[in-house]
């Protein structure tokens, strides 16, 4: 396991190529404003995986004692194993409260599925087996951190566009090359591209109609001819005070843009065979582990909402309207449902064949489409709670001036002085209302893609026929 300062040493090496605000950044990115705080918010998981009273929930050690890695790369065999895994998540979730949607255990936690996997990637292609198994090895002993792209760019979402070489937009092999595969394109949507260790690729649309799209891959972010260009920086200014969630968890997203990048052979584990992809959820759980990891951030997130609401209930003085019950009620309702699911899963969960105990999808899947429909009405409860307190907010420079005792004489609530309360409106305001809040809004919704598809998905494959098969039952019976 690395510590913070390592990380950071790390990534500031690399020297990826980062684009943001119509310029390629040059020098330490740890040092930059969009980048920093994240940097440093990402440093505090890994110095806090090191401390010594915390060894227990986040090391675990290999059999023959040759090494101690992080909880996230653990092949999980037991009950205890995926409740370990579901403490040590939510851990680390706390320090972010539930903000950092890509903490290092989430990408970690996909690669560990595909590791143990290994023999699933090796059905017509054995080196592809070993190929996976060896980059899942060599993060696990580096600790890399890892960010990933499985989306096609919106530019034409119609047939056609697979067959138009002319035109290449969305990323696929251009070329066949003795030393490997030469990607061209681009992807959506990485998460802190360019601050991490590495970039892995899973298959995206269209390779159903066009087998140049069809590959998997983890390669370096400095690889040559890798471009992440990045969105503008939802974080305005350093201070904790005005800004006090997105100052410290504003991820960045980008745009992963690959101009003719050779990615090695020893570097794919996936390539034209659609029988693996089609078969790689069942053999390896890899989406199910994603929602696993993502439920357990979900439920650490509520929990803040609840905490924040709370407070702001207090330091005005409006607990005790009905009304206010009611939307606290909500947010105590969306929380115990988010946990029901989220232990059921792990109660039922079951050994794969390659023994990776994988939690039960059922109550996963549910939790992730309950959760996109009703965080929006979370955040509008923050609004509705806050009113014109939301709009109210000072800065931290305004309480340094000459104003600021009309401010403690104006802005003050029942219980606290007018500092302490614009300060926790701020954040209801950073997470309800800002532009860092409406992105947390946009990815809760759309976490793993499209709910309308995804309840879809959810309907077609679950199993009703018991339940069917129960009421034509009773109703024989009563005819009987």
């Amino acid at each position: 396991m690395i510590n913070g300062r390592e990380y950071i040493k790390r990534i500031d090496a690399l020297q990826n190529e980062v684009w943001i605000d119509g310029g390629r950044c040059s020098g330490k990115l740890s040092q930059l404003a969009p980048f920093k705080g994240i940097l440093k918010s990402k440093a505090a998981l890994y110095d806090y995986q090191c401390k010594p009273e915390n060894q227990e929930l986040f090391r675990y050690s290999m059999p023959d004692r040759k090494g101690d890695y992080g909880f996230s790369y653990h092949q999980p065999t037991s009950i205890e194993d995926l409740t370990n895994r579901r403490l040590a998540t939510q851990e680390w979730a706390r320090l972010s409260a539930g903000l950092m949607g890509r903490s290092p255990d989430y990408m970690n936690t996909l690669l560990m599925t595909l590791g143990f996997a290994a023999p699933h990637f090796a059905q017509d292609q054995k080196g592809f087996g070993d190929n996976i198994k060896r980059l899942y090895e060599k993060a696990r002993e580096k600790d890399l951190s890892i960010t990933h792209t499985f989306i096609n760019p919106q530019v034409n979402r119609s047939v056609g566009q697979y067959f138009d070489d002319t035109n290449v937009t969305a990323a696929k092999v251009v070329e066949e090359k003795e030393e490997g595969i030469v990607i061209k394109g681009a992807r959506l949507l990485a998460t802190q591209g360019g601050l991490t260790d590495e970039l892995l690729v899973l298959p995206a649309g269209g390779y159903t109609l066009d087998d140049a799209y069809l590959f998997g891959f983890m390669i370096p972010s400095n690889s040559k001819g890798l471009k992440f260009i990045c969105r503008e920086s939802f974080c305005y200014r350093d201070s904790r005070f005005d800004h006090p969630l997105a100052s410290q968890f504003e991820e960045i997203d980008s745009i992963v843009v690959f101009e003719d990048v050779l990615v090695p052979w020893e570097c794919v584990f996936l390539y034209k065979d659609a029988q693996v992809v089609g078969e790689m959820e069942e053999a390896t759980g890899l989406y199910t582990f994603l929602q696993f990891q993502a439920v357990c951030r979900q439920v650490v997130k509520v929990e803040y909402i609840l905490g924040l609401c709370e407070l702001m209930g207090e330091a005005i003085q409006i607990q005790e309207y009905e009304h206010i019950k009611l939307k606290m009620s909500e947010i105590i309702t969306t929380l115990e449902i988010m946990k029901a699911l989220l232990v059921a899963s792990e109660v039922n969960s079951r050994l794969n064949q390659y023994g990776t105990l994988v939690p039960e999808s059922q109550p996963l899947k549910a939790a992730i489409q309950y959760f996109s429909g009703v965080y929006p009405r979370l955040m509008e409860i923050i609004q509705l709670l806050g009113a014109s307190g939301l709009i109210s907010i000072p800065t931290e420079k305004d309480f340094n001036s000459e104003i600021q005792e009309d401010l403690a004489k104006y802005l003050q609530g029942a219980n606290i002085n007018a500092k302490e309360r614009v300060q926790l409106f701020r954040m209801a305001w950073d997470l309800g209302m800002s532009a860092f809040g409406s992105r947390q809004t946009q990815f809760e919704r759309f976490f793993f893609g499209d709910p309308i598809r995804l309840s879809t998905i959810h309907y077609n494959r679950y199993f009703t026929q018991p339940y069917v098969d129960m009421v034509q039952a009773f109703l024989n019976k009563r005819e009987e």
